[in-house]
């Protein structure tokens, strides 16, 4: 298996990328060859002052970047050359199992539906996020920012996706799926979630347990949990909102050191013809390492075509 690491993108690019290749080699231990994409002479040179054998890695020259300053749709056609483009071009190719960055996560969107394509049946391929439950599990929360509107059709995917992923990659094997809303009740909400619940109440295709409130999301009481890409990236900021005001003022706590994003790394995009992992663009190199252990655990899993499967 070979994992392409986009060793430009992020804040602390090249450093805190090749430091966490470098982390996640030892993990992997020879299960899988990293590959990092990117500036050859910097890439080599980094090695080099790490003390780092020649022929750990396979590297990849993409001489470009593509920064959070470029505009996604029009960047990959304008750098084919960067680091981000030559990654979704292997992985296209099949010469990568999957492809993972830090870098500009509209690009990344983009290269996913063009580059790769939506798997057919697919409306709108989505992103997720792993939110720490009170009981040691781990929810699933989609969308979280790719699809800030929504129609029912649509968040009805989306609890396809998420029960799917929570299945193969997280082993439930019945994943309980809720749909977030202002009540526990079926006739509460807005029209879109009032819609959604019964396309999810009449479904054969997940096990959905109805309704949930924003006070329970952290409870456990759901493996995957949907809503519009809105309402799940004010979830997602707000969590990690709460983690941030608790370190500054010196609170240490088990439970909340697992909202820490480092500890999940990435998230894969679910719903295209290909395992593509986005990371936090300020990771480090420990994020970086479980943003790369992550897309092998997906890769190993078969998502994408167990996805590919399911809808067609």
């Amino acid at each position: 298996m070979k994992i392409g690491i986009d060793i430009s993108g992020g804040d602390f690019a090249p450093a805190a990328n090749l430091d966490g290749a470098i982390l996640a080699q030892k993990e992997l231990k020879g299960d899988a060859i990293i590959v990092l994409i990117g500036d050859e002479e910097q890439i080599i040179s980094g090695l080099l002052e790490r003390n780092i054998a020649d022929g750990l890695f396979e590297i990849i020259h993409a001489p470009e970047v593509i920064t959070f300053h470029d505009h996604p749709t029009r960047a990959l056609s304008k750098k084919p050359n960067s680091s981000i483009a030559v990654g979704f071009n292997q992985l296209a190719k099949g010469e990568l199992h999957a492809f993972a960055s830090t870098g500009n996560t509209g690009a990344m969107l983009v290269g996913s539906m063009y580059k790769l394509n939506t798997i057919a049946g697919v409306i709108r391929p989505c992103i997720t996020s792993t939110l720490p439950a009170i009981d040691g599990s781990k929810t699933i929360l989609l969308d979280v920012g790719s699809n800030a509107d929504c129609k029912a059709d649509v968040l009805y995917q989306f609890a396809v996706l998420g029960s799917l992923y929570s299945q193969h990659v997280h082993n439930i094997e019945k994943p309980r799926v809720a749909l977030l809303n202002i009540g526990e009740e079926e006739s509460k909400g807005n029209l879109l979630t009032i819609a959604t619940y019964k396309l999810l109440a009449e479904s054969d295709e997940i096990n959905f347990i109805g309704n949930i409130e924003g006070r329970h999301i952290f409870s456990g009481k759901a493996d995957v949990i949907v809503c519009d890409g809105f309402t799940g990236n004010v979830v997602l900021k707000q969590a990690e909102g709460i983690y941030s005001l608790m370190k500054k003022r010196g609170i240490n706590d088990e439970y909340f050191d697992r909202f820490n994003y480092e500890n999940y790394g990435g998230t894969p995009i679910l719903g295209v013809k290909g395992n593509v992992i986005i990371g936090h663009g300020i990771s480090n190199d420990i994020a970086v390492k479980n943003m790369i252990l992550h897309a092998h655990e997906v890769a190993s899993s078969g998502l994408a075509m167990k996805v590919n499967d399911a809808f067609n």
